[in-house]
């Protein structure tokens, strides 16, 4: 028998919320941080990405010199090979002084994590089917992207870690050395993040690279040494479309050094102290891009000093980048206010359309999944942190509220590490809550 064919159902109808939508005020600063996404996928042993300088294979290398505060980034996942299928890649990082002198480097905060641990000693970070919103205990997550960012955020120290390696000049040393393993796994796939925030007391250069070793043991030193001087890339995926070009856009994923990790931002009235609780329903692009700007004209994406010919020519998506947002709020009337905060994956549009478009049945696309962390709430504790999991054109949820009397001022404070496996943009979201009417002055106590 033929199976019935059944006609797809229409989308539901955008659903618009008239309402401000602006800028969001501040700016990333200049630390410098290595943004290694491309290829997301792991085909085979290579450079994935160097800021060595190696004048015979200018093309393998970024020819970058770090010194003092930088970051990395790397997300990557591995399917095994046709010819090994449950094989193992290793992610190798290493790095080497630019001078004659060593170097000290330390490790100010940083995790990782694998999407699935087969030996049950790496941490691991399933994709599971978790609610759209959870009070994070600090062992809250779907995903290795969402771990490694929830961690970071709550300043958890991934015991695994080194706190910090000091660099001989003349070869490099291994940082970490890292498995993304397939064997025993349905699908054979896997996935890793990494996340380092680092300091290092002089000019050094630094690579990420995969590597296979013998069996499930890893790579030797004189191997990796061997594929950083060999000059062979890990091949790269997804050109993407040229900056300013018309037509479907190809972001493709980003293989360089971006200027940026945190993007610190104060919230108030134009010339004002405070925002005024009026101001609601208001929101504020989170991860806004190119084509993606919600209507405010804003772009949030990390520029690159350097990156490899045929990746993201711009950090699309800011992965790994801290927001640190800072709203003091005022009550300027004379009755109570009360105002709901909420994260919220509105449908991306990069023209004004009067406020934010929503779907009444948000799609099966998940559009975020991440911790955030709020100061300054209702009640006790007035810190309080939330996992969320929101999907294309989802509304909310509320996070909570801000309640002001008459003349009270109250600073709301949100922190949020944008987290791998996330589609750009959210927003985030003051919304009026109904209150009551003051009673006459006759009727006040």
């Amino acid at each position: 028998m033929l199976p019935v064919l059944l006609a797809a159902s229409p989308q539901a109808a955008p659903i618009l919320r008239p309402q401000q939508v602006l800028p969001l005020p501040g700016s990333l600063d200049a630390v410098l941080m290595l943004n290694d996404n491309n290829p997301e996928l792991i085909s085979g042993p290579g450079i994935l990405l160097s800021t060595f300088a190696d004048p015979r294979h200018r093309d393998a290398h970024l020819d970058l010199p770090l010194n003092g505060r930088f970051d990395l980034f790397s997300h990557h996942v591995y399917a095994g090979t046709p010819e090994q299928p449950d094989s193992t890649i290793w992610l190798a990082v290493v790095a080497q002084p630019r001078g004659e002198q060593a170097v000290e480097l330390s490790l100010l905060s940083g995790s990782t994590a694998l999407s699935q641990s087969t030996d049950g000693r790496e941490p691991q970070a399933p994709f599971l089917p978790l609610p759209e919103r959870m009070r994070q205990d600090g062992s809250t997550y779907a995903g290795p992207g969402s771990r490694v960012a929830t961690e970071l955020l709550l300043r958890q120290r991934n015991p695994n870690l080194p706190k910090r390696w000091t660099l001989r000049p003349g070869s490099p040393t291994t940082l970490l050395l890292l498995p993304i393993p397939v064997q025993g796994l349905d699908p054979l796939l896997n996935g890793r993040n990494l996340q380092l925030r680092l300091q290092a007391s002089g000019a050094i250069s630094v690579a990420t690279l995969a590597a296979f070793g013998n069996g499930n043991e890893p790579p030797t030193q004189q191997a990796l040494a061997q594929i950083l001087s060999s000059g062979v890339l890990s091949p790269k995926e997804h050109k993407p479309t040229p900056r300013g070009a018309r037509g479907r856009m190809v972001y493709s994923r980003v293989s360089g050094v971006q200027i940026g990790s945190t993007w610190s931002a104060t919230v108030s009235d134009p010339g004002k102290s405070c925002l005024s609780t009026t101001s609601a329903p208001i929101s504020w692009p989170i991860a806004s891009l190119e084509r993606g700007r919600l209507g405010t004209g804003q772009v949030q994406t990390a520029e690159l000093k350097a990156h490899y010919p045929g990746t993201a020519w711009a950090a699309h998506g800011n992965y790994g980048v801290a927001y640190d947002i800072r709203i003091p709020l005022c009550n300027r009337s004379k009755s109570p206010a009360a105002l709901a905060v909420a994260l919220e994956s509105p449908l991306k549009t990069d023209q004004a359309v009067g406020g934010l478009q929503f779907i009444s049945s948000p799609s099966r696309s998940v559009m975020f999944r991440g911790t955030v962390e709020l100061n300054g709430l209702d009640g006790q504790p007035s810190r309080q942190s939330f996992h969320l999991v929101q999907r294309a054109g989802q509304q909310g949820p509320e996070l909570g509220r801000i309640s002001l009397t008459p003349g009270e001022t109250r600073e709301l404070r949100v922190r949020l590490i944008y987290p791998a496996d996330a589609t750009p943009p959210q927003v985030l979201s003051l919304l009026p809550v109904k209150q009551s009417p003051a009673p006459p002055d006759s009727l006040q106590p």
